[in-house]
């Protein structure tokens, strides 16, 4: 009789999801389990009991990053690749489509206020003082928002109308790296829900309701603007090589912007999206996790140290 797999969650404040996702997998008695994992420190050769992991939270606790990429060093697959997740920025994603000449807002990352190591003047030889912060507007424009680069991390923004109130939100960054964003201004926002890097789901969000419309996403719009936007959504999300990831664009003028490249953990609410929606996340992403678990593919590839695990790794 073959080993059950186990599928392991590491979730943060969220409530809907991941006992969609339990109880899904569970359900579908296919040699799989899924459950919460639990951690208390974490021993050097310690064995990791997952064959997958799905992690929605380690963006924000650090030991859980440390953790998933112990795992993933033993085998385990990891949504997402944390080593990919820790190098993700918005600045990054933002600058990569503008050389591929897609429409994205214009966008300048600046220097921390504050920094979390010790720290002497001589640290800040690089930087200018003081910064131009008439220029910075002037590039930018106005209305803009200054949030945070971290990608996933939607906690932390301002809305900034003009120098003064730039400077005071600066202020208040504290160690956070910002980005200074232009808005946009469109009442047509549509997030693309990519599974598995190649499934795309696009809902249409209501900004001032904060929740997602039910009707379809792309109606009174230009035909051609939906297969354009899966499509990217889709290149963008394989571009990261996130199995988990939602693009999110608006529309002005009849072009589709990319305003957030990346979200490898996006919000997952059964009361803010149609249960048709919320479903289709579920079962996707159960399709992908239980996938991985009875087929099991290498995830880390490209890395030094992933060579020498294969050569030395037996001998040990």
């Amino acid at each position: 009789m073959s080993e059950t797999k186990r599928i392991g969650l590491i979730i943060g404040r969220e409530w809907s999801w991941p006992q969609a996702f339990i109880n899904e997998v569970n359900s579908r008695e296919a040699g799989v389990i899924a459950e919460f994992v639990e951690l208390g420190g974490t021993f050097m050769g310690e064995l990791c009991p997952y064959t997958v992991i799905f992690d929605r939270i380690s963006h924000e606790i650090p030991y859980y990053r440390v953790y998933v990429k112990y795992a993933a060093i033993q085998g385990c697959y990891v949504i997402n690749n944390p080593f990919t997740a820790s190098a993700d920025d918005r600045f990054f994603g933002i600058a990569l489509l503008h050389t591929l000449n897609v429409h994205v807002p214009r966008t300048v990352v600046l220097p921390n206020k504050g920094v979390e190591a010790e720290s002497v003047p001589e640290s800040f030889r690089n930087l200018k003082y003081p910064m131009d912060w008439d220029g910075i507007i002037n590039y930018v424009g106005v209305p803009a928002i200054l949030k945070d680069s971290r990608a996933g991390i939607s906690r932390r923004s301002y809305w900034v109308r003009d120098v003064a109130s730039l400077i005071q939100c600066y202020d208040e960054s504290d160690t956070a790296t910002m980005v200074l964003q232009q808005i946009i201004e469109s009442d047509i926002h549509i997030h693309c829900f990519v599974i598995g890097r190649e499934h795309v789901l696009a809902i249409r969000y209501d900004k001032e309701a904060a929740r997602y419309k039910e009707h379809e996403p792309f109606q009174g719009l230009d035909p051609s603007l939906e297969p354009r936007m899966l499509r990217a959504a889709r290149i963008i999300s394989q571009a990261f090589a996130y199995d988990v990831n939602m693009v999110e664009f608006v529309v002005k003028d009849g072009e589709p912007y990319v305003i957030n490249a990346t979200y490898p953990t996006p919000d997952l609410d059964v009361n803010r999206m149609a249960a048709t929606h919320f479903n289709w996340c579920v079962q996707k992403m159960a399709d992908f996790a239980i996938d991985i678990a009875l087929n099991p593919r290498p995830q880390l590839t490209g890395y030094a140290w992933q060579k020498l695990l294969e050569e030395y790794g037996r001998e040990a």
